[in-house]
């Protein structure tokens, strides 16, 4: 295959267990900038999660942010923004409230992070995670016109299906996805790693069929289907590796490393 572009989840196929990028998958990262092949991160993360891993690794690509809301070029330029409008976010936020759901949800825009509480001991798991502080606050707090581009909802692991389930009941328009057993992530309409991963490719005059995905979790579904050359990670789900055939090794394994030397 003649590849012309990588695209990578991040949490449990870019990073490794520990959060970290293994010394094989940082270099095939390098070694397909070098050769002119666009790496591009696509994550449920925000911006600010993604900083701190340029950082360390001395690297930069462009970021597909929020599972599709927000796209910026290796130079932090938009080149599409898609998010809840703040009354609809105020709305899912009472009716989270309203229902007394075992979660505690996330509010993001662009780099904000609003959480209802930061001493939530999820919160601070995640502000661990991804090397960024949220600040306790709400939807107003918000300009007028702002652009959310997700909701959160860390949620007890016995109650994710439930909470899932619920959700997309009372907003069948929204994109609903769970990206791990206790996340689930409120969208636009229309908001996937998939589109996102046309828009991209459209905009760089590139050949979906010519795009190679990595990814782990079943926010990652619709992107790996997007491209030619899709490979699930080990450490996915069993229910997920029966819909692809290309499995690569786990995050702990090198397993972007080792499917992209095969090609």
């Amino acid at each position: 295959m003649d590849y012309k572009i990588v695209f990578s989840d991040v949490d449990g196929t870019l990073l490794n267990s520990e959060h970290r990028i293994l010394d094989g998958t940082l270099q095939a990262i390098k070694s397909l900038q070098k050769r002119g092949i666009p790496f591009v991160i696509v994550t449920a993360r925000g911006p600010s999660g993604i900083y701190p891993i340029f950082h360390r690794y001395n690297f930069i690509c462009p970021m597909v942010c929020y599972s599709g809301a927000l796209i910026l070029d290796e130079n932090g330029k938009v080149l599409l923004s898609k998010g809840i409008s703040k009354d609809t976010a105020s709305k899912i936020i009472d009716y989270i409230e309203d229902e007394g759901f075992d979660c505690t949800w996330n509010v993001y825009s662009m780099d904000s992070w609003f959480v209802k509480d930061r001493s939530d001991p999820r919160v601070i798991r995640e502000e661990n995670i991804v090397e960024a502080q949220s600040t306790e606050g709400m939807v107003s707090d918000l300009p007028n016109g702002a652009d959310i581009g997700k909701i959160l909802c860390m949620c007890n692991p016995e109650k994710t299906d439930e909470i899932e389930a619920a959700l997309k009941k009372k907003f069948p328009t929204l994109s609903i996805v769970r990206s791990s057993d206790i996340l689930v992530e409120v969208m636009e309409r229309g908001v996937t790693k998939g589109h996102s991963i046309n828009v991209v490719c459209e905009k760089w005059g590139i050949n979906p069929e010519d795009a190679i995905a990595f990814g782990d979790h079943y926010n990652d579904i619709e992107m790996l289907k997007a491209v030619g050359k899709p490979f699930l990670m080990g450490n996915a789900p069993e229910e997920l590796k029966a819909q692809f055939s290309n499995i690569t090794a786990s995050n702990d394994e090198e397993g972007i490393y080792k499917a992209l030397s095969q090609l």
